[in-house]
């Protein structure tokens, strides 16, 4: 492939990429309550619009014009899943894209020349900006976020919520894992009767199901009563420590842009009702509050049905097949299962989706390999 077509075909791909991008971003702001976070989006938003607009144009020109952009249902799911993870762990994983387009632009800058180059650095110094904004709107790097953060090193006691997808994926995961562990187990112990596999992997099916759902609704209602604690214990910490918590309030405000000048006379105003500053800084140190818990009945909902969804796959073959091709074929769609989950984790990880999915392949192999080992020699043993 000669430069040009290199060329082509990376401008092609970065076209694509900064139209998802765009597009993340929108969809993140319309559900980020905090208003200058949201336009910080927006404004992302519209970089990644200028930037697929110019190779737009200079695809048109090298007469590759790829059309209008139409979004995969793969890329819309991901981007479904990306908003429901929430803007602090979709902002993680936005991060990392920007960082793929910038690697994306080196390779471009090898084979680009004159305008081009030119044109592509610039949009890689964009990329590189673009990332350190995201990792600014998460305070990671930022002086008052580190002043504060050794002030809350102190209080280990915090917990936070979770978030329901991660306890879907968790619950997916879990099913899928038992039941092939089963099922390889079971077959291995039988030659692959569909009848005793039939029972041992749907009994496991609904008891993983309706394990994970009670689980989850417990915790889930938990988390009410530990809020109450948390309110308690941070009582206690305005009684016992009342001008470092006035200072971490001050900083809260701070970080959302006001001046130290600002934030002091916010925090004094606000400490004049100390019911409300109680609740308003239990809200900003742990990002607790009543409305960040999930309904139990939806947390128990979406781990009863994920567990169930997961731990049929495996079962599935055996309600058409029997024998070797109904264990042949759970193999397969239970290791395709297996990367998809993992692959799925990404979301609340912002790990690589291929290592994730690869990882989670290989555990769930090992699984069935060790199950269906110790299924044969209790069949040899009898």
């Amino acid at each position: 492939m000669n430069d040009q077509a290199k060329l082509i075909t990376g401008l092609q791909q970065a076209w694509r990429d900064e139209n998802a991008s765009a597009r993340n971003y929108r969809a993140l702001a319309e559900r980020e309550p905090n208003a200058n976070r949201q336009a910080i989006l927006l404004r992302l938003a519209e970089a990644e619009d200028k930037h697929a607009a110019n190779w737009l144009a200079r695809l048109k020109e090298l007469g590759a014009d790829p059309g209008t952009y139409r979004e995969s249902t793969g890329e819309r799911t991901r981007r479904w899943l990306l908003v429901q993870s929430g803007t602090d762990t979709a902002v993680v994983k936005l991060e990392a894209m920007e960082n793929a387009a910038d690697a994306l632009y080196d390779d471009l800058l090898k084979v680009a020349t004159g305008h081009d180059h030119d044109q592509i650095a610039e949009a890689q110094r964009e990329e590189e900006a673009h990332a350190q904004v995201l990792n600014d709107m998460t305070g990671a790097f930022s002086p008052t976020q580190r002043k504060l953060d050794r002030l809350l090193g102190r209080e280990k006691w915090h917990v936070t919520a979770g978030g329901w997808i991660g306890q879907a994926i968790y619950g997916a995961n879990d099913g899928l894992g038992a039941a092939f562990g089963v099922v390889s187990g079971v077959a291995g112990a039988t030659a692959a009767d569909a009848k005793f596999v039939l029972l041992a992997g749907v009994t496991t099916a609904i008891a993983s199901a309706l394990s994970m759902g009670s689980g989850a609704y417990l915790a889930t209602k938990s988390e009410r009563e530990v809020y109450a604690a948390e309110i308690d214990r941070e009582r206690r910490e305005i009684a016992e420590h009342p001008q470092e918590e006035l200072e971490e309030m001050e900083l809260f405000y701070q970080l959302k842009g006001f001046s130290a000048e600002e934030s002091k006379k916010l925090t004094a105003k606000l400490a004049e009702q100390p019911d409300h500053f109680l609740k308003t800084l239990t809200h900003e140190e742990l990002g607790l509050s009543e409305r960040s818990f999930p309904n139990p009945w939806r947390a128990a909902l979406s781990a009863t049905a994920s567990t169930a969804v997961g731990a049929f796959i495996p079962v599935l073959p055996f309600f058409v097949m029997h024998g070797p091709p109904a264990l042949i074929a759970s193999f397969i769609i239970s290791t395709a299962a297996h990367f998809a989950v993992g692959a799925a984790k990404v979301i609340v990880t912002g790990r690589s989706w291929f290592k994730s999915g690869l990882e989670m392949t290989c555990v769930g192999l090992g699984e069935a390999v060790i199950t269906y080992g110790i299924g044969l020699l209790i069949a040899r043993a009898r």
